[in-house]
């Protein structure tokens, strides 16, 4: 029997929480690519080193795949370079198909390639990342791939922050939808349930999670000179 969408979700959350993927900082931010502070990071690259979590982690991917989109849909697998290599290797593995990757930009010598490995023309290609926040990497995955002549309309992740909404709608503009095995309110759930955080912390971060642009403005130190 598949799991279902609220059990992966949390067996995901919880995977995530007990190999240290999941880390609170309330008082000390982290700070994303994009600038922005947060009291909250997701490190799935730490799946990497833990097996049987990653087999496990794979297992839910891929039963949800087939529940929500049907495995026959897809003809090759695709990573985004870096972080959504190895997931997309271990996806292609399970599901029985050809990987691909993608690079952020085009390497500056041989052959100028953004896409290494083999795609057919006219392939449906999964993509697949370790995470998603605000979706502009994914964006410019998947116009590299249609660039190259590839189907593009599901992308895959273990983790959604959920939380900008412009990575939901960018997506969704270009006729792609956005499956994940967990998302920032189920794992906040999960660490409450857990008693990873205090009572304060759980306030913090979904003081965050609920307006996340305005946390980080308060939350983000003034440069300017006085």
């Amino acid at each position: 029997m598949q799991d279902n969408r609220d059990d992966a979700a949390r067996l995901t959350a919880r995977a995530l929480l007990d190999i240290g993927a999941v880390l609170f900082s309330p008082h000390a931010p982290f700070t994303f690519t994009s600038g922005r502070a947060s009291p909250v990071y997701v490190d799935c690259r730490a799946v990497m080193s833990y097996p049987r979590v990653r087999a496990e982690l794979m297992r839910l991917g891929q039963h949800a795949l087939d529940r929500d989109a049907g495995l026959a849909c897809f003809d090759a697998v695709a990573g985004g370079e870096t972080a959504g290599i190895p997931f997309a290797a271990w996806m292609a593995e399970r599901m029985g198909l050809p990987m691909a990757y993608v690079r952020k930009k085009p390497k500056g010598f041989g052959r100028g390639a953004r896409i290494e490995g083999h795609l057919p023309e006219g392939a449906r290609v999964l993509l697949v990342e370790d995470l998603a926040t605000d979706g502009g990497s994914k964006v410019d995955f998947i116009d590299a791939l249609r660039e190259a002549g590839a189907g593009v309309e599901h992308a895959f992740v273990l983790f959604h922050y959920a939380t900008f909404p412009e990575s939901g709608e960018a997506l969704a503009a270009r006729g792609v939808r956005l499956h994940a095995l967990t998302t920032w309110w189920e794992t906040l759930a999960e660490a409450g349930r857990r008693g990873d955080l205090t009572h304060e912390g759980l306030a913090v971060v979904r003081r965050f999670l609920e307006a996340p642009d305005a946390w980080s403005a308060a939350h983000t130190p003034d440069d300017t000179d006085a």
